[in-house]
Parts: structure tokens; C-alpha cells; sequence
């Protein structure tokens, strides 16, 4: 085994803080009142493809939403839905869980058992960026409602 093999991989935490801080923008543009509990947004996107974000915890600093896609088409398991923390004092916001992957760690030994990559829970907070962009280019349709 090569020392290359054997290292760890350790993530870069300035590109994740400017993921997180990208995300807290984008979602605070895309759901202006994020600190009302019990709320939830939605927007279809066409007939068979519709995504929800539901805030689901607030706290003076904190808020907790889950974003998911539904599809009447394709496998449950191609539907994603992932849980994301808004640090209202930091300016950030960062994926907890996505998923069924209930807390994810910074890093990955590669392989592993379940097949997570080294680093995926940076790659979580780019697909985060990447759906929340698509959100921001699909918001006339978006509608909110108490959940």
C-alpha cells in the first residue's frame, strides 16, 4: 500500500464556507420568511416534477428545512430530499442530512462499506447550491402555504 492510498482526506474548509455562505443567500432570497416555522413552499416545475421546502425548526439563530423532489416518474430512491441548518448569525447554511445518510461526517475513508465518496458531504453542499440555483431560476411559480 502506497502512503497515497493510506492518507486521509481532509477538507478544504475555506471552499466549504464559501458553499454554505453561497447556499444562506440564495435560500434567504428564495424563501423570505425561512424564520416561520411550519411553512412550506412549493412549485412544479412541470406536471410530474414538483419540489417542496418545508421549513421545520426555528430558533433565534437556527432554522432546519427539508427540500425534496417529487417525480411521478422514476424510482423513489432517484427522488432526493435533504435537511438543511441555516446559521442565521453565521450567514451560512449547510446540509445535516441527505438522503437517508442521517449525520454526515466531514470525510470519508474510501471505499467503505455504504460507498460514500471521501468527500461527500462537500459534494451534498455543491448539489445544494447547484438545486437551490435551479429553485432561484424556477421562483415566479413558487407558492407558499402553512404547512
Amino acid at each position: 500500500m502506497t502512503k497515497e492510498m493510506g492518507r486521509k482526506y481532509v477538507p478544504k474548509l475555506a471552499n466549504m464556507h464559501k458553499v454554505c455562505e453561497v447556499n444562506y443567500g440564495r435560500l434567504l432570497r428564495l424563501l423570505p420568511d425561512c424564520d416561520t416555522q411550519d411553512l412550506q413552499y412549493q412549485f412544479e416545475v412541470n406536471v410530474s416534477l414538483i419540489y417542496t421546502i418545508k421549513i421545520i425548526d426555528c430558533s433565534r439563530y437556527t432554522s432546519t428545512l427539508e427540500m425534496s423532489q417529487k417525480s411521478q416518474m422514476g424510482f423513489e430512491f432517484l427522488r432526493p430530499v435533504v435537511q438543511v441548518r441555516l446559521y442565521h448569525d453565521a450567514k451560512m447554511a449547510e446540509v445535516i442530512s441527505a438522503q437517508n445518510i442521517g449525520s454526515l461526517k466531514p470525510s470519508y475513508q474510501y471505499p467503505n462499506i455504504k460507498m460514500y465518496q471521501k468527500n461527500e458531504k462537500e459534494m451534498v453542499n455543491l448539489f445544494l447550491a447547484e438545486w437551490v440555483q435551479f429553485c432561484l431560476t424556477q421562483s415566479d411559480q413558487l407558492h407558499s402555504s402553512e404547512a
